[in-house]
């Protein structure tokens, strides 16, 4: 078998709970600032979790103003994911230097693979409410389009002129982990140079909080102090809370950067991903699945456990997860490996979360900068793993692992290196 091309990563976009753009991310998780606040979507008084990681509007600093991104009119064609997912994609399709190709044959090159766990659920209660109190006839035409999960894609291929591979990946809380691993073996497998990956969700919306909720997932106790309710490893967290966003990376080939003359940001080197076939909703309870993919990821970077410095874990904050997953973590790379979860900042973001980690393991590589677990006080029994749980700490990253794990038993994991010229 021919040598797998190398893979690198040369575009970064996020939107989260902290605002549009990437430095605006890092910079709020290098100071432990918590993304959580009440719900502003809808009247949430009433809910058991009236909590969730919005994404700032217009109005406040960094806030995302779709104007920004795309006319009204193409506005009407999308749902918040769509639009939240375009402007990530924008930040992400910059930096890469991709915003105007007109090569034609670069344009075949390079694909595009975007998905989402929920998808236009926000965009669905609409149309039924319009449907029930007002008849079909007023169900708007646009409805279709915008809630469907390979729109996303869609409508990044058609902004930007990206002709190759156009498809989207579902896998819940796994997706756009899923979604860059696929990109990376596509570039591998020859049918694109490039390919813009990622996800995006926007599903704070009176159905999901309240489906969530129904099924004990969420954390319902910390609705007076949100700041304090994403507590990873701790022994006092309830369950995740819910949040929005996009995260999108360009990947490529280094044979294509170089030709190109980009910065090259990290080497994406390994991807893994298995099943548990165990539970519709639990884990394994010795995290089988998530080990296995830890592993792949590995395998597939050929590089040995002892040279990995960080994982960020998917870690949610539910009570079962987090302790299943940092025992997996520990019986692969030992109790000195440094572990931190994200997601007690960011909240949870479903399809987008795995994005995010991963832009985030880059930065780390980037920056030599590990970010930390807040509201970690009290660490649950079964954790036994430095968290981070003291502030960013300045360490010399080479190698980064970033998990995700979503229902159904489904896994991945990405494995980052540093970049040597």
């Amino acid at each position: 078998m021919d040598k797998k091309r190398t893979v690198v990563v040369t575009g970064l976009g996020l939107v989260t709970p902290f605002g549009v753009g990437v430095n605006v991310a890092w910079d709020a998780l290098m100071q432990g600032k918590s993304g959580i606040g009440p719900i502003t979507h809808f009247d949430a008084s009433e809910f058991a979790c009236q909590i969730a990681g919005e994404v700032p509007g217009a109005d406040a600093p960094n806030g995302f103003n779709p104007n920004d991104y795309m006319d009204s009119k193409d506005q009407k064609k999308m749902g918040r994911f769509i639009q939240l997912g375009m402007a990530a994609a924008h930040e992400a399709v910059a930096q890469a230097g991709l915003l105007n190709v007109e090569d034609e044959a670069l344009q075949n090159r390079i694909g595009v693979v975007l998905g989402s766990g929920v998808g236009g659920l926000p965009e669905v209660e609409a149309a039924c409410d319009a449907l029930k109190t007002r008849g079909p006839r007023r169900v708007s035409p646009f409805f279709i389009p915008s809630m469907l999960v390979n729109l996303f894609p869609g409508h990044v291929s058609m902004k930007y002129g990206f002709k190759g591979p156009n498809s989207s990946v579902v896998t819940a809380c796994a997706t756009s982990t899923h979604a860059i691993g696929v990109a990376k073996r596509m570039i591998e497998d020859g049918e694109a140079d490039i390919v813009v990956s990622g996800g995006a969700e926007a599903c704070i919306c009176p159905t999901a909080v309240a489906g969530f909720a129904s099924a004990k997932a969420l954390s319902t106790g910390y609705n007076a102090t949100p700041e304090k309710a994403c507590r990873p490893f701790d022994n006092a967290r309830d369950g995740f809370v819910m949040s929005e966003g996009a995260g999108v990376l360009v990947v490529e080939s280094l044979e294509s950067a170089q030709k190109r003359g980009v910065k090259i940001l990290a080497v994406l080197s390994g991807f893994g991903q298995s099943g548990d076939a165990y539970h519709m909703t639990s884990p394994h309870p010795e995290g089988d699945g998530g080990k296995r993919a830890t592993i792949a990821a590995l395998k597939d970077g050929n590089t040995e456990s002892h040279e990995v410095t960080y994982v960020n874990a998917h870690a949610t904050s539910t009570p079962m997860g987090d302790v299943i997953e940092s025992k997996a973590i520990e019986s692969i790379f030992g109790p000195d490996i440094l572990v931190s979860a994200t997601k007690s900042m960011t909240g949870h973001s479903l399809g987008a979360t795995g994005a995010w980690e991963a832009a985030f393991s880059v930065l780390a590589i980037q920056h030599d900068m590990l970010p930390p677990t807040i509201n970690l006080e009290e660490v649950s029994e079964g954790c036994n793993l430095d968290y981070i749980a003291d502030g960013a700490r300045k360490v010399d990253v080479n190698a980064v692992v970033s998990n995700s794990f979503g229902f159904g038993g489904t896994n991945a994991s990405l494995l980052f290196k540093k970049y040597k010229s």
